[in-house]
């Protein structure tokens, strides 16, 4: 990419929104809302993604006679949590070997394990060039500021493979995801499973109704009707339930919340459980133009199969209803599988400046690569919707 401009921000906001969603407009399907501009900038301006928090941006920016050309996400971290890149193990055994491992810079979206662009390119630009624009600018300013390691963070397939052509070594992990296959309707969908499975998630999905339940989808206008008093709401609910975990993690606040509906509710979704009139439940999805995706989940009472029909039954339904091509549920949940979710790739890229890391870890990438495609298949082939799809003769 010849005549190019670099400029490395420490905000999104140092970009005009308009600019910035320029470079995603063609293709929002593979950029995803999580990288317009209003979410990055709520993460930011709500100071869920911080310093303070371990979130320092270092956002790669390429401009062409002042044109902005291309951009990447990039924040300096000083520990895993959060980013969902799962390399914990990596950092102690870096320590054991007294070889340090922190800061490393992370391609992607804070809190968001969700398949996207990591660099968004304006049309007509070499998308490859730009990637490789990104990885020199990402290891110079790594080699100026002494940070150990580069991550991208769920790319799509293809773009896992430009970074891997750059020089970065890729790794495969797996998440569970449903699929539309042309349904109908939702009995149609359960027409896929084994009748054992297929009355069991009716008597689940039968539950609401019994504990006098209301559940449906809040979006668009009503959301921006009252930003304010949804965003409390859903903070509310998530931080009920994250407080009772012993692991949870508040990674949201109510602020993030409150910018984001504000800022984009034409792409968020609030699924509500009420019982006589209380909400006692919600889940807050993001949409896209083919897919949705499930973010969060809160109670304030413990209903059975509650959580289930609120994050799972419900928004696979709409998903069918709306003609959705697909519904990501979150990271992990072996309970999917046998709720018609299906094992579908995900994709990192990685790189460490320090040879003492990169060449034994790209030997274990190497070697992890085949054993997880393995993996993959053996949880496609339990996949109840699969098993069954085979039975009939199908694909």
């Amino acid at each position: 990419m010849a005549g190019l401009d670099l400029q490395i921000l420490d905000s999104v906001s140092g970009v005009p929104a308009g600019d910035w969603d320029a470079l995603l407009a063609h293709e929002p399907a593979r950029a995803t809302p999580f990288l317009r501009h209003a979410w990055l900038d709520a993460l930011e301006q709500s100071g869920c993604a911080a310093p303070r928090t371990g979130w320092t941006a270092r956002h790669l920016v390429f401009r062409r006679e002042g044109r902005l050309v291309a951009a990447a996400p990039a924040w300096v971290r000083t520990d895993s949590d959060g980013d969902f890149g799962r390399d914990w193990s990596w950092a102690e055994a870096a320590g054991r070997a007294r070889v340090p491992y922190y800061p490393k810079l992370v391609l992607g979206v804070p809190f968001t394990p969700v398949t996207g662009r990591r660099v968004l390119v304006a049309p007509g630009e070499d998308r490859m060039a730009a990637v490789r624009a990104a990885a020199d600018a990402a290891r110079e300013m790594c080699r100026e500021d002494r940070i150990r390691s580069i991550h991208v963070l769920f790319p799509g397939a293809a773009e896992a493979e430009e970074w891997e052509a750059a020089g970065f070594a890729r790794r495969l992990d797996f998440q569970y995801h449903w699929r539309n296959e042309g349904y109908r309707d939702f009995d149609a969908f359960l027409g896929r499973f084994p009748s054992k499975r297929r009355n069991a998630i009716r008597r689940e999905r039968a539950a609401p109704a019994r504990q006098g339940i209301a559940i449906r989808t809040v979006r668009g206008d009503e959301l921006a009707a009252r930003p304010a008093g949804w965003a409390r709401d859903v903070f509310a609910l998530h931080s009920a339930s994250v407080d009772r975990m012993a692991w949870g993690r508040r990674f949201l606040d109510r602020a993030f919340y409150e910018r984001a509906l504000a800022a984009m509710p034409d792409a968020l979704e609030v699924v509500e459980a009420r019982r006589e009139g209380r909400l006692v439940g919600m889940a807050f999805n993001v949409a896209s133009a083919e897919r949705l995706y499930g973010r969060y989940w809160g109670c304030v009472e413990d209903h059975p199969f509650l959580h289930f029909n609120v994050c799972l039954y419900h928004s696979v339904e709409e998903c069918i209803r709306r003609g959705l091509a697909a519904f990501e549920g979150g990271a992990g949940g072996e309970h999917k599988l046998a709720r018609g979710f299906e094992p579908a790739e995900t994709w990192s890229a990685h790189v460490f400046l320090d040879a003492r890391l990169d060449r034994p870890i790209r030997r274990h990438l190497q070697a992890e690569l085949a054993e997880r495609r393995l993996a993959v298949q053996r949880w496609r082939e339990a996949s109840p919707v699969l098993k069954a799809r085979r039975a009939v003769g199908g694909p």
